[in-house]
């Protein structure tokens, strides 16, 4: 772990990292977090027949949407070219909760994880504005980077 924030110079002032001089690779991350609700509000997810449509449908868009307006959102982002997100929804019914994984891929200079996260996010965030007629308890949780690497320099073509 580095001892310095890298987002701010010498004077102590933000700043955008240069990455100007880092090579180009193959990045991936994938994040995770969960919501937690009552049962009855899970089970209308589940079966689909909350109000306002198809919660996890609209929530995995949302989630994509995150991630592709990452950069507007964290000031200090990078804006990258994203080349896959990948967003998956599990019901937990033993805890009443939907969990919510992001698989993000860039091939860049930077990495990718705030992508990830802000996905995760933006799709939780999503199932509590849809679900929040029906249920003002629930709780967003445990939002984490759960691995993130990188490969070798990419190939040009």
């Amino acid at each position: 772990m580095s001892n310095s924030l890298t987002h701010f110079d010498s004077q102590g002032q933000a700043h955008m990292v240069d990455i100007g001089d880092k090579a180009e690779t193959r990045r991936i991350a994938r994040a995770s977090g969960r919501i937690g609700m009552q049962p009855a509000t899970l089970q209308l997810i589940a079966d689909g027949n909350a109000k306002k449509g198809d919660v996890l449908g609209v929530a995995r868009i949302a989630a994509i949407q995150g991630a592709k307006r990452t950069a507007d959102l964290i000031p200090l982002c990078h804006p990258l070219a994203l080349t896959r997100i990948e967003v998956s929804f599990e019901i937990d019914q033993e805890n009443s909760a939907v969990n919510c994984i992001v698989t993000a891929e860039t091939h860049g200079r930077t990495g990718i994880e705030m992508e990830a996260l802000t996905a995760v996010s933006a799709g939780l965030l999503t199932v509590y504005d849809m679900c929040k007629a029906v249920d003002k308890h629930m709780i967003i949780c445990g939002v984490e980077l759960l691995e993130k690497s990188k490969s070798e320099k990419t190939r040009h073509r």
